[in-house]
């Protein structure tokens, strides 16, 4: 089992780590839209939010040796579902591959954001 951290996206603001790496597969924790040199949250609307939330996911998938093409699965968080359209937009021009995916309403988020995905991918 391999840990994974990078500076190219937020450190973890709990007792967890950005991703773990077991058997060819990447596992990583939920990504919220926080700066990652300052740790601020980025955008007070969906789409700001949704676009620093998949940068940080592919930083965390780059430095796993992995890729936003090589998800297989995305579970996704949203306190508000009448943001789903807008988030579904920019998220379908990340994951252009498909994976399988759930998205749910969570009544509350770290940080008091709106979104938070994470994922499971393959490792090159």
């Amino acid at each position: 089992m391999k840990t994974i951290s990078t500076e190219q996206a937020p450190a973890a603001i709990g007792p967890y780590s950005q991703a773990k790496v077991v058997n060819g597969m990447a596992y990583l924790s939920g990504q919220i839209p926080l700066d990652p040199l300052t740790g601020e949250v980025v955008g007070k609307e969906i789409n700001a939010q949704t676009k620093q939330v998949l940068k940080n996911v592919g930083a965390v998938l780059e430095a796993a040796n992995s890729s936003l093409e090589e998800v297989v699965k995305t579970t996704c968080f949203l306190t508000d579902m009448a943001n789903f359209a807008e988030f579904n937009e920019i998220y379908g021009n990340y994951f252009v591959s498909n994976p399988a995916r759930s998205c749910v309403a969570a009544k509350q988020l770290p940080k008091g954001v709106l979104v938070e995905v994470e994922v499971i991918a393959c490792v090159k």
